[in-house]
This record gives structure tokens, C-alpha cells and sequence, in this order.
């Protein structure tokens, strides 16, 4: 699976999981373990957006020209 498919399907997982939450239907233990879900989720997304933020960051220069990545740079995006 690609990173964006990866990154997709947790994001959607994730929503599933909030409108669960906000339905009200799951029991007290269903709901714990759903936000747990979440949460992992979350911090999992947010990760995945720091890194691209960051490769964003290295390919444009402040005075907003753009820079190549290095090859060899772990962080640089994989296809």
C-alpha cells in the first residue's frame, strides 16, 4: 500500500470512528476502545503531516525559491 492510500484509509478510519463516537450508539467499553483507535490514529496522521510539511519546508527556501532535494535524504517523498 502507498503512503497516500495508507494515509487515506487512516484518515477515513478515523472519521468512521468519530461519527461512531458522536452517534452514541456503542456501549461505555465499545467507546474507550474506539477513542483509543482514534487517538493512535491521530497521532499517526499528524505524523505523516509533519513530514510532509517538513519536506515542503526543504524544497522551498524562505525567499520562497525552490530547492532540490537530496536523493539520499531519508525524509525526501517516496513514490
Amino acid at each position: 500500500m502507498t503512503e497516500k492510500n495508507n494515509f487515506e484509509s487512516q484518515l477515513k478510519e478515523l472519521q468512521e470512528i468519530v461519527g461512531q463516537l458522536e452517534n452514541g450508539q456503542l456501549s461505555l467499553e465499545e467507546s474507550l476502545s474506539q477513542f483509543q483507535t482514534g487517538v493512535k490514529l491521530s497521532r499517526e496522521l499528524k505524523q505523516e503531516l509533519t513530514k510532509a510539511e517538513n519536506t515542503v519546508a526543504k524544497l522551498i527556501e524562505s525567499d520562497g525559491s525552490e530547492k532540490e532535494l537530496d536523493p539520499t535524504d531519508a525524509s525526501a517523498p517516496k513514490e
